[in-house]
């Protein structure tokens, strides 16, 4: 299998691993579909790690494979590529990508479907789709511009060029730049915090975010209003007010 998902404390990990560079070939956005799913699912996955290894993250599509592929087969297969990274940001769970070497194309695609992405100090990611007279496919001409915003998006789109970590980190396309080597130790441990934390609660604040972000703001508003109260019929908030009231803030234990 070229993905695989690994749960410990709480954390569920999405690991690529189709050597040498995890081109995302059919098979790949199949299985990533299936395991995002999964874990979107399993109650002991409370919070998601997408990892490539320790010297790429994923180089994008598998190119010898598109170029097979005629405008009727990719007008089938379209749909369903968007939907392998679709089921990635749904997950109701905190997200961290954790990215080394390259993420291009594809690879940077995914790394838009995570909440939160740390980079090693060798990461170097863009969209270089243009260079192939293509345009991204599997959500960035989507995802980038509402992270960084249009002007810079369209700056890496049209070009195709690769920013590396600290220009990503000051784009906003990374959030944390760290070396290499501790690039899923830190990714683990942000998603472990978080698996500890009011697993309905951050449901609530992920949804509320992303349908705010694809919506106009009344609609957004009514989607925080809905889920702020809804959680006053939770165990998880009966505790941490319990909790704030008798021992302070920070110290609650959430089931």
């Amino acid at each position: 299998m070229t993905v695989h998902l690994e749960v410990a404390e709480g954390v569920g990990t999405l690991r690529l691993e189709r050597p040498p560079m995890n081109a995302l070939d059919v098979a790949t956005q199949d299985r990533l579909k299936e395991l995002a799913e999964e874990a979107a699912r399993r109650e002991d996955v409370r919070a998601v790690v997408i990892y490539g290894g320790e010297k790429v993250f994923a180089a994008g599509a598998d190119i010898k494979e598109m170029q097979a592929m005629d405008h009727a087969a990719m007008v089938l297969r379209s749909k369903a590529l968007q939907d392998s990274f679709t089921a990635v940001a749904r997950i109701p769970k905190p997200v961290v990508a954790a990215v080394t070497g390259y993420a291009l194309g594809g690879g940077c695609e995914l790394a838009l479907c995570a909440d939160y992405r740390i980079a090693g100090e060798n990461a170097k990611l863009g969209q270089p789709e243009i260079l192939l007279g293509l345009i991204p496919g599997a959500g960035g001409t989507q995802r980038l511009s509402r992270l960084i915003g249009p002007s810079k998006a369209k700056d890496l789109i049209f070009t195709g060029r690769q920013v590396r970590a600290d220009e990503a980190l000051a784009l906003g396309l990374v959030d944390r730049v760290v070396p290499a080597g501790e690039v899923y130790a830190q990714a683990h441990a942000w998603a472990a915090k978080l698996a500890q934390g009011p697993a309905i609660a951050l449901r609530a604040a992920k949804e509320s975010v992303d349908t705010g972000l694809e919506t106009d703001i009344d609609t957004g508003l009514a989607v925080e209003r809905n889920w702020f109260a809804g959680l006053f019929a939770t165990e998880d908030r009966e505790r941490g007010m319990r909790s704030f009231v008798e021992e302070g803030p920070g110290k609650a234990k959430f089931s």
